[in-house]
C-alpha cells in the first residue's frame, strides 16, 4: 500500500481536524467563565513576570472573500477611531490590575487590518500600552501590515512605536487568483512595502502564503513561491485554505468547483514545502518554515518552540492577553475570550466591566493533554520523560496514553523507551494523530480539512 493510499485510508483527505492552536479548542468554550474569573487570572501574575499582548482591530478597507476572520468593513476612519477609545478604555482598565512590574515579552497587533489605523492612532494606542506596561529587554512587537493600505507615514508611527518585527499577507500571487479569492495585491506593490519596512531598520518580517486556493495548481503555487522567496523573508506561514462558505458568508462568492481536491491540497503543499527547504528553511512544525538563526529555528532546536493563537512562537510566557473584540487570553488557569460582535464588546467595556464573555477553566486531564498535542504540533513527536517529570506518570500510564495511536498508526509511529515520533513520511498525519488524544466531542472541534 503507498503512503497517500494509506493517508486515505486513515482520513487524511476527508476528515475535518481542528488546527489545536489550544486544546480545548474554541468551539468547546463555554460561558462558565466571566470577567470576575479574568479579573483573577491577571491579579494572579506573578509580580515582575514578562506576559504576551494581543491587540485585535476587527476592521477592513474591504473584506476578502476567501477570509474568515471575524472583521468588518469601513471605508470611513469613523468606527475604528469610537473602537480604539473603547480599546484604550480596556487598556487602562487592564493596567490598574496588572501586578507590580510586569513587562511585556511580546506585542502583537493583529486583525483585521491594523495598519488601517491612521498615524495618530497608532501612536496613541501604542502610548496606552507603554502606560500600562514597558516592553521586556529581549522585546518583539509585531504588527499584521496589509501592503495595499501602508504607506511612509504609517510605517514611521509603528517603528518610533517600537515595531521590529512586521507580517505581511501574500495568499498567492496569480492575478487569477487573486481576483477568485477578492484579494487584488499585486508582486509590486508587496515588493514596495518590505522595502518600506527594511528602510526603517526592521529586518524581521513574516509572510503568510495559502495552498488550496481555487484554481491553483503546482505550477502557479511555484512561481508565487519563488516570488515571495526573492523578498527573503524571515519566516513563513504556509496555511491551508479552509472553505467554510456555511460560517463565513462571503466565501460563498468564491466557486467550490473550482478548489482543489483534498490529493491535490497535499500536492500543493508539498510542492511549496519542498521549495522552502531547497532554499534553506527549516521545517517548523506543521506548516511554518524559518531561516537559520531565526527565533523559531532556535526554539525548535532548544525545545522551547510553542504552539498559539497566532501559529508558532518561541516565547515562553505563561500569560497571554487578548484586548479586543473576539480576542482570546491564555492564563495557567485557563482561557477566557472577549465578546465577539464590536457592540457586545464595546457595551461591556463602557460599562467599566471587562469583556470576558467565555472561556474555559483547566480540569482533570486538559493540560497533560494540551502539552502532549502541543508536542506533537511542534515536534512531531512526544517526550515522555518530560511528561514524567511534569505530570506524574508512570510508565505504565504512559504507555496506555501511547497504545492508540501505535496500534492504529502502525508503520508510521515508532517509540524508543518513554519517546514516542512520527516518521518523517508520515508528518502529513499529525493533526489526525494529535485528534487522538483529544477527549472532547470532536464534532464541535472545527471545521479545517486535515490537509
Amino acid at each position: 500500500m503507498d503512503t497517500k493510499t494509506q493517508f486515505a485510508k486513515l482520513g487524511l483527505f476527508d476528515a475535518k481536524v481542528p488546527r489545536y492552536t489550544s486544546y480545548p479548542t474554541a468551539p468547546h468554550f463555554s460561558n462558565d467563565v466571566t470577567p470576575t474569573d479574568f479579573e483573577g487570572w491577571v491579579k494572579a501574575i506573578p509580580a515582575g513576570n514578562s506576559i504576551s499582548l494581543y491587540i485585535h482591530v476587527p476592521f477592513c478597507r474591504r473584506l476578502c472573500w476567501f477570509c474568515a476572520c471575524r472583521t468588518q468593513g469601513t471605508q470611513s476612519d469613523d468606527p475604528v477611531r469610537i473602537y480604539l477609545q473603547t480599546l484604550k478604555a480596556e487598556i487602562a482598565s487592564l493596567g490598574q490590575i496588572l501586578p507590580k512590574g510586569v513587562t511585556l515579552s511580546r506585542l502583537h497587533w493583529g486583525g483585521g487590518t491594523p495598519t488601517l489605523l491612521a498615524p495618530d492612532m497608532m501612536t496613541e494606542l501604542a502610548q496606552a500600552i507603554a502606560d500600562i506596561a514597558p516592553f521586556a529587554t529581549d522585546y518583539e512587537f509585531s504588527v499584521e501590515i496589509d501592503p495595499n493600505e501602508i504607506d511612509e507615514a504609517r510605517l514611521d508611527a509603528l517603528a518610533a512605536a517600537g515595531m521590529n518585527r512586521a507580517s505581511i499577507g501574500v495568499q498567492d500571487f496569480d492575478d487569477d487568483i487573486q481576483k477568485t479569492i477578492g484579494r487584488i495585491q499585486s508582486f509590486d506593490i508587496t515588493k514596495k512595502a518590505v522595502e518600506m519596512i527594511r528602510a526603517r531598520g526592521i529586518t524581521s518580517l513574516n509572510a503568510d502564503i495559502l495552498y488550496g486556493l481555487p484554481h491553483q495548481t503546482k505550477e502557479r503555487i511555484t512561481e508565487s513561491v519563488q516570488k515571495l522567496l526573492s523578498l527573503s523573508p524571515d519566516r513563513v506561514a504556509l496555511y491551508g485554505y479552509a472553505h467554510v462558505p456555511w460560517m463565513a458568508k462571503r466565501q460563498q462568492m468564491i466557486p467550490s468547483d473550482a478548489l482543489p481536491t483534498p490529493q491535490e491540497r497535499l500536492d500543493l503543499f508539498e510542492t511549496a514545502t519542498q521549495l522552502f527547504m531547497w532554499d534553506g528553511y527549516t521545517e517548523i512544525g506543521i506548516d511554518h518554515f524559518a531561516l537559520k538563526g531565526d527565533g523559531l529555528d532556535v526554539a525548535l532546536r532548544t525545545g522551547k518552540l510553542r504552539r498559539n493563537f497566532q501559529g508558532y512562537t518561541d516565547d515562553t510566557a505563561d500569560v497571554l492577553i487578548g484586548l479586543g473584540a473576539s480576542s482570546i487570553s491564555r492564563f495557567p488557569q485557563g482561557y477566557a475570550q472577549n465578546a465577539s460582535s464590536t457592540s457586545a464588546y464595546t457595551a461591556a467595556v463602557r460599562a467599566g466591566e471587562f469583556a470576558t464573555a467565555r472561556g474555559h477553566t483547566f480540569k482533570g486531564e486538559d493540560l497533560l493533554r494540551s502539552r502532549i498535542i502541543e508536542m506533537l504540533m511542534c515536534t512531531f513527536g512526544i517526550d515522555g520523560a518530560e511528561l514524567q517529570r511534569d505530570f506524574g506518570l508512570s510508565d505504565a500510564a504512559l504507555m496506555a496514553h501511547y497504545r492508540e495511536v501505535t496500534e492504529k498508526f502502525e508503520g508510521m509511529i515508532e517509540t524508543v523507551g518513554c519517546q514516542l515520533s512520527i516518521k518523517p513520511e508520515a508528518r502529513a498525519m499529525t493533526r489526525i494523530i494529535a485528534r487522538h488524544f483529544d477527549t472532547y466531542d470532536l464534532s464541535k472541534a472545527g471545521h479545517s480539512s486535515a490537509i
